[in-house]
């Protein structure tokens, strides 16, 4: 657990992921109260609107009111029902039944007095008597919309100038909420760099001195005391390894150079020879003859030991690890438990892990895809569970 999310590239993923979340959740709500500013703010205006109408709606309907009552006591007279160009109208009985009507909307609600109704502004009167048998007069006229587009400019600059701000200070909060994290990553961070610095001494101390020792001169008991060292010294040192390229990766700079990759994954499966046969595994392979590769030495050897590392780990006792080499292609293929379907699309992600009874960091595969990226290496992975997985990369 110690080199969870400690490192600056993932101090920025864990960063981004804290404020997706945080931003997702308070643009939500920053949205919510806009929304709802504009739509109080429309409905404040549209009322004001309205009231401004009032007056001139309110003379409209005393002028009909006046020509419905002439028609009505002169009707035998007339018979014509009152036509102005100014507003149109309409009158209904005390049962709402239209009695006559000259409206281009029909959606009438004698509930309110004034209300709008799509382009139309409706006015309800009740006349002092029922002239035609009207118990309501309904005046229309044409909303000329000036009111709506002014009122639409406002709330976009308003709510432009809002939502900025309001992002301003969602950013502080963001970053106030964040320092806490930052801190505690950054004290990881520095810790563990000082902690793998302290280790490389130790470790190759017990590497160099492991290679002196004569070990055919040694008995057997001996010889299994001083090999369980050298696996474990192995083990500490990939360990090592890995966290130093993770900690340094973008610090490091590359030695590319034209490499005899046949004699460099020779040289690595050797190394973990010794790891392998403490789990009875044994190696076929299928090696072609000066395979070049142009890159950093260190960087492909580390590409290597991370998949042959793997295929030991989580092979099976007296299992097999299959490796072929020829011109742009490597495949190294273990007989272990395999990966599910659903763990593959995630088996490069930093500290994914998905076998908790066999230790690691999650962090191998992690810099397998970092180094096949730099070099444009295609990295294809196979597995069936219980049969084993094979790990094939082309260039």
């Amino acid at each position: 657990m110690l080199v969870l999310k400690n490192l600056d590239i993932d101090l920025t993923k864990s960063e981004a992921r804290t404020l997706l979340g945080f931003g997702l959740v308070y643009s939500l709500l920053v949205a919510i109260i806009i929304g709802s500013f504009a739509f109080l703010y429309y409905t404040f205006q549209k009322d004001l609107m309205l009231q401004n109408k009032r007056e001139i709606l309110q003379e409209h309907s005393n002028d009909f009111v006046t020509r419905l009552k002439d028609l009505h006591i002169n009707f035998d007279k007339y018979k014509f029902y009152p036509r102005v160009d100014e507003y149109q109208s309409a009158i209904l009985d005390s049962e709402y039944k239209q009695i006559f009507s000259l409206l281009n909307s029909q959606n009438i609600n004698l509930s309110k007095g004034i209300y709008l109704s799509g382009d139309y502004i409706h006015f309800i009167k009740e006349p002092e008597s029922y002239y035609l048998g009207a118990k309501y007069v309904i005046i229309e006229i044409k909303d000329d919309k000036q009111w709506l587009i002014k009122v639409n400019n406002e709330i976009i600059l308003i709510s432009l100038i809002a939502f900025f701000i309001m992002m301003l200070i969602g950013y502080f909060l963001a970053n106030i909420f964040l320092k806490p994290m930052k801190d505690a990553l950054n004290l990881l961070d520095r810790f563990i760099k000082d902690t793998t610095h302290e280790l490389n001494t130790p470790i190759s101390a017990i590497l160099t001195n492991i290679e002196m020792i004569d070990k055919q001169s040694l008995d057997e008991k001996l010889y299994k005391k001083i090999n369980r060292i050298e696996i474990g010294a192995k083990t500490v040192s990939n360990i090592y390894e890995d966290l130093t390229f993770i900690t340094l990766n973008n610090k490091i700079i590359s030695e590319n150079k034209d490499l005899d990759l046949t004699k460099i994954l020779k040289q690595r499966v050797e190394y973990f020879k010794a790891l392998a046969a403490m789990k009875k595994v044994g190696f076929k392979i299928q090696i072609d003859e000066d395979i070049k590769l142009f890159c950093d030495e260190k960087k492909i050897s580390k590409l290597i030991d991370n998949i042959l590392s793997n295929a030991i780990k989580y092979n099976k006792i007296a299992g097999t690890i299959s490796i072929v080499l020829k011109e742009g292609y490597l495949s190294i293929e273990d007989t272990g438990k395999g990966i599910s379907k659903e763990n593959l699309d995630n088996l490069f992600e930093r500290y994914a892990r998905f076998d908790k009874s066999i230790g690691g960091f999650g962090i191998g595969l992690n810099i397998v895809s970092l180094i096949a990226k730099e070099y444009n290496l295609k990295i294809n992975v196979s597995s069936k569970l219980n049969v084993g997985t094979k790990v094939e990369i082309k260039w």
